[in-house]
């Protein structure tokens, strides 16, 4: 049976140009393994009608910009809002660790005014572990809100739940509606952002393989928390404790623990270092303001070796340049 009028919808939005903010025209919009499809006129407006409610991935490509995908749930008229694209082959001119497409506005519209984008606050359900194997391989074991730009075709890619698996380097993909889980190699990621559904709070990831740690590639990802002239990196590492049972006298760690800690990093000229332990040789990192940044400590009570600190620092040391944007409004364990 045909549906009626009444149970279809449409959908509209905006496209713009993410470096000029100029709204785009001509851009090709469609929704895939259907006929529906708009392109953009003038204003970079779009509306395609009479669609049926379903879920649906969407599509947007205009020659000379990066394709655009999204999965959407479409019970009523959906405005998406404005969208950004960016040129193809885009890169930061300020050689920053994050590609500026990953820091667009669509974040913040798809996780706080998108409400028809699949998803919800946070997915569960992870697997039981072996019973000689405590705990798990996933930086957040918690399914949470992403948007993925691909290496391939620099493809923006939105409406997913992603968890990262640190041991096999691969990202984990599912939608709301769904138990299904696909995978992507860690490879074909540049770079990931998602809103932490705890905490409520964006966190950035860059893929190792575009940087060097003691002048070798790298593979993995490491997260972003402060960006700007000299960015401050975490990088999660996972190892298995032994156990230590002693069968004898019973006591000890009777499993195997999977083990998660948190190295820190700055990053200067595509290179991954390892932020020193020394006073002398931590406050030398920062040049010519190395004397200021001591004397910001001291005033302040930084404790320059906890994580905290770290972040602190180099925020305070990146806004002393022009276009400095915090990315984090405070720094979360994992």
């Amino acid at each position: 049976m045909s549906l009626s009028a009444q149970d279809r919808y449409t959908i509209t939005g905006i496209i713009k140009d993410g470096l000029n903010d100029q709204y785009i025209k001509g851009a090709i919009i469609t929704i895939r393994e259907t006929a529906f499809s708009a392109v953009s006129k003038e204003g970079g407006a779009f509306l395609i009608e009479n669609v049926y409610p379903d879920r649906f991935v969407i599509n947007i490509n205009i020659s000379g910009y990066q394709a655009y995908q999204a999965q959407i749930n479409l019970k009523s008229d959906l405005n998406l809002g404005t969208i950004t694209l960016f040129p193809m082959g885009y890169e930061n001119p300020d050689d920053m660790a994050l590609q500026k497409t990953i820091r667009a506005t669509n974040i913040a519209e798809l996780f706080s005014k998108r409400p028809n984008f699949i998803g919800g606050n946070q997915v569960f359900g992870i697997p039981p572990e072996p019973k000689r194997l405590i705990g798990n391989y996933y930086l957040d074991p918690k399914w949470n809100k992403a948007s993925i730009l691909l290496y391939k075709d620099m493809e923006v890619v939105e409406g997913y739940f992603v968890r990262y698996n640190i041991s096999s380097n691969n990202f984990e993909m599912r939608d709301g509606g769904s138990d299904q889980v696909s995978i992507i190699p860690g490879f074909r990621v540049q770079n990931i952002v998602w809103v932490d559904s705890e905490h409520n709070i964006p966190r950035y990831f860059v893929n190792g393989m575009d940087f060097k740690l003691e002048g070798s590639p790298i593979s993995g990802f490491f997260e972003v928390l402060v960006e700007g002239q000299m960015p401050l990196l975490r990088r999660t590492e996972a190892v298995i404790k032994p156990s230590n049972y002693n069968q004898a006298l019973m006591i000890g760690e009777r499993n195997d623990q999977i083990i998660k800690r948190n190295v820190y990093y700055y990053l200067k000229d595509k290179e991954i270092i390892l932020i020193p332990k020394e006073k002398r040789k931590f406050y030398k990192i920062f040049g010519e303001y190395a004397a200021e940044i001591e004397q910001f400590v001291k005033d302040n009570a930084v404790n320059i070796r906890q994580p905290s600190g770290y972040f602190t620092i180099f925020t305070q040391y990146n806004s002393k340049f022009e276009g400095f944007e915090s990315l984090i409004p405070k720094l979360i364990d994992n």
